[in-house]
């Protein structure tokens, strides 16, 4: 029988220990929220990547606080098992201690979320230690941070020569010690993963990073075939975009013959 029990953070390590899966999308309104709810995912990350998917922008760097707040209430709505995260924004919490505080809490007072999510290594441990400290739950996020995408060079993959993965390798143990409860790692190779996710009392939850993570996340856009050139990593399970335009093209059709309405 399905578990219908709500979903909590300290849930997914609990998971990862009786080698369950972690099913993880982005989502970004009511409607999406309660149908991805209802099919079972443990996750609904309110993501910035709807800078790109909702907002129309080229990257996730202009979303703001503002937005994420917008859409967090929408799918916190929507929700009723799954554990909602929601991403802070740039700029939100590579700040002020304080000032990251603030702007998370809103995302759970005001946005309904339960948990946030925060991009890169180096400084940023410190300011998980904060938030937990504060009492809000953190996921983490190494690899492809896309909020750095102009330090980056672009979407690239990460991690590649020793050196780097290294790095990442001590940035995830980091983001553990301060308290994360879950890490993403994208678009890094796959042996780095494995080996990360071995090293990692916390879930791993892949994006372009093979199969050995502890669970695994996906843009919704992406999984449903809504994007016309989604990224390699990506499997689209359905072609709503083609579905779509047929319907729109159909009813524009009967309007414009005077067949709708009857």
């Amino acid at each position: 029988m399905p578990d219908h029990r709500p979903v909590r953070a300290p849930g997914l390590a609990l998971k990862k220990e009786r080698g369950e899966k972690i099913a993880m999308i982005a989502a970004y309104d009511a409607t999406m929220a309660r149908l991805f709810d209802d099919a079972g995912m443990d996750v609904l990350l309110v993501g910035d990547s709807l800078g790109m998917t909702i907002l129309g922008y080229d990257t996730t760097v202009p979303v703001t606080l503002a937005d994420m707040l917008h859409h967090t209430k929408a799918v916190s709505r929507g929700a009723r098992r799954a554990l909602v995260v929601a991403d802070m924004p740039f700029l939100s919490f590579r700040v002020t201690g304080a000032r990251a505080v603030r702007a998370a809490g809103r995302l759970l007072q005001e946005g309904g979320a339960a948990a946030v999510k925060v991009e890169g290594g180096g400084p940023v441990p410190a300011t998980v230690t904060r938030l937990v400290e504060a009492g809000i739950p953190v996921m983490g996020h190494l690899g492809l941070t896309p909020q750095s995408v102009h330090q980056l060079g672009g979407y690239h993959r990460q991690a590649g020569g020793a050196d780097a993965a290294a790095r990442l390798i001590e940035d995830a143990h980091a983001l553990e010690r301060a308290g994360a409860f879950a890490l993403v790692l994208e678009c890094i190779p796959t042996e780095l993963a494995r080996r990360v996710t071995a090293e990692l009392l916390i879930p791993t939850i892949g994006i372009g990073a093979g199969p050995h993570c502890d669970g695994q996340v996906l843009v919704s856009y992406d999984m449903l075939g809504l994007f016309e050139n989604p990224p390699p990593f990506a499997k689209q399970y359905a072609g709503l975009r083609q579905e779509i335009s047929r319907a729109a093209a159909a009813y524009i059709d009967d309007v414009k013959c005077g067949r709708f309405p009857q």
